[in-house]
């Protein structure tokens, strides 16, 4: 199982994700790095552990307040082995199209962003292969039109199931959730995020049978650390 940690972006600054109240979000306070700075957030995070991947959500994109851009390309450079997972809140077939030509890294498509089931179906096999679907919960609802639950031909080879109700919470992952998830699509990756709280967590997850989990706060308060990661995923 892959651990996958998390920078949440917003102004510039990694910020403290809590339950999906992003007007709520403050720049991170982490026992593993220096400061909130991107560079300084996946420095720690890397020199706790070699990850393969790193997920990146942009607030303001997804917001539509403008985006960060420039910090992505910044850790892009600087972190060239380190595959990006990023949500940006695109929708937009071209728009996706131009990102992926970028190589920024692979694209998350969030359900919350989407106004239909249309742009599963507009990528270009050698496209698909780079785009994650995430389907959004928040309050036990599913945030995205319902149109793709349905869609499973078109659904990508790699689902997050995210709990952002439970982001930063420490309530635990949503169990049930990602066993129905793991029925309904079995042929495909399924990651977990939210509400991670430690290696008993990691260990449980992994043998529910998920591919990866998303996490972050437990990283930063050294709740989740070498031995924990090790565990689920050996060097």
């Amino acid at each position: 199982m892959d651990v996958i940690p998390v920078i949440d972006l917003k102004a510039g600054q990694v910020v403290h994700a809590h339950r999906g109240d992003r007007e709520m979000y403050r720049p991170v306070r982490s026992q593993i790095c220096r400061s909130s700075e991107p560079l300084d957030v996946v420095a720690g995070m890397l020199a706790l552990f070699p990850f393969r991947m790193m997920y990146i959500a942009d607030l303001d994109a997804i917001q539509g307040q403008g985006g960060n851009m420039a910090a992505m390309r910044s850790i892009r450079t600087t972190f060239p082995g380190l595959r990006l997972w990023v949500d940006s809140g695109l929708n937009d077939p071209l728009t996706c199209r131009d990102w992926l030509s970028q190589d920024l890294g692979d694209l998350v498509l969030g359900s919350e962003a989407q106004h239909d089931t249309t742009i599963l179906g507009t990528f270009e096999d050698h496209e698909y292969r780079r785009v994650i679907l995430s389907v959004d919960y928040k309050d036990g609802r599913f945030l995205g039109p319902l149109e793709l639950l349905d869609a499973r031909r078109d659904w990508p080879d790699r689902i997050i199931v995210m709990t952002l109700s439970r982001v930063g919470s420490g309530d635990g992952p949503d169990l049930e959730m990602l066993q129905q998830w793991r029925s309904l699509a079995p042929a495909k990756q399924i990651f977990a995020a939210g509400g991670v709280r430690g290696g008993e967590d990691l260990l449980e997850l992994a043998s529910c049978g998920v591919s990866g989990v998303l996490v972050a706060t437990a990283l930063h308060q050294q709740r989740i650390g070498p031995a924990e990661i090790a565990a689920v995923t050996p060097i």
